[in-house]
């Protein structure tokens, strides 16, 4: 249940969302880092780097670009209904002390619909509040795909465009996040459930069930510098209160992620587009 972990490296380091002219297409190399446990409430973390292409499609209904890849289902003023993603590594169970025995997690895909709405806005949209409402299926990446449950994410976001610049086009863009995760009991026994056959001393025969799932809350920065990109971000997770919270999987009930990501783009459309970055 460890989320966004490849989608981190696309999502996690937006920062504030504003309406501004880009190309219509981008081109570009890019390399990601981050360290975070093997799955949440795991009590041991690995680091993950990555290289990746870089490119930023822009139409009316459909974007990919380093804020993830979003279909505009509908848009009005202060609404829109996007496609949300989300992806989470694999754990070698030999390799993780509390799984050591059971069956290895297999890397895990997740789609769905976000209905997402900004409460307010500053006159010069330098500050804009949003309310996010993802809801993903999850499924398991292999060649014969397991379905792996729902997750619902609700999300506050904050965010504050060309801090210490002359508009929102410069200066850094800091993102602020905060909310609940609920999941159903198929996907919390994905990650937290032992079977009676793995049990042994110190790990119980445990079954999880459906509900609340923790507290994540997200800082990330980010800002360009010509053909350059460069962002970083933070997640605190806090997993008290979670129905979960005593399985024997559980072995650290809060913790801190971070990563950062690094863009290089080479070629672009002499096309401009007004788009929400």
């Amino acid at each position: 249940m460890t989320r966004h972990w490849l989608a981190g490296l696309l999502l996690c380091w937006a920062g504030a969302a504003s309406a501004e002219s880009l190309p219509r297409w981008e081109l570009g190399m890019g390399m990601g880092g981050m360290r975070m446990p093997d799955y949440r409430g795991s009590d041991e973390s690995r680091n993950y780097f990555l290289p990746f292409p870089y490119v930023a499609y822009r139409l009316d209904w459909l974007k990919a670009d380093r804020n993830g890849v979003r279909a505009v289902l509908f848009d009005v003023t202060e609404a829109e209904l996007n496609i949300s993603l989300g992806a989470s590594p694999p754990v070698r169970s030999k390799s993780n002390r509390a799984r050591e025995g059971m069956p290895d997690i297999k890397p895990m895909l997740e789609l769905g619909p976000s209905l997402d709405f900004n409460l307010w806005r500053s006159t010069a949209d330098r500050v804009r509040l949003d309310l996010r409402l993802p809801a993903r299926a999850a499924i398991t990446a292999r060649i014969n795909p397991e379905w792996a449950g729902w997750v619902f994410t609700p999300r506050l976001k904050v965010d504050f465009a060309g801090l210490g610049g002359n508009d929102v086009r410069s200066g850094w863009n800091l993102g602020l996040l905060a909310g609940p995760m609920f999941a159903d009991r198929r996907q919390n026994a994905y990650f937290y459930s032992v079977a009676s056959e793995y049990a042994r001393a110190g790990r119980s025969a445990y079954e999880a069930r459906a509900g609340y799932a923790g507290m994540q809350y997200l800082a990330s920065l980010s800002r360009r510098f010509g053909d350059a990109w460069v962002g970083a971000y933070a997640r605190y997770d806090d997993l008290r209160g979670a129905v979960f919270e005593d399985s024997p999987l559980v072995r650290r009930k809060s913790y801190v992620t971070a990563g950062f990501g690094i863009t290089w783009t080479f070629a672009r459309a002499t096309e401009m587009v007004e788009v929400k970055e």
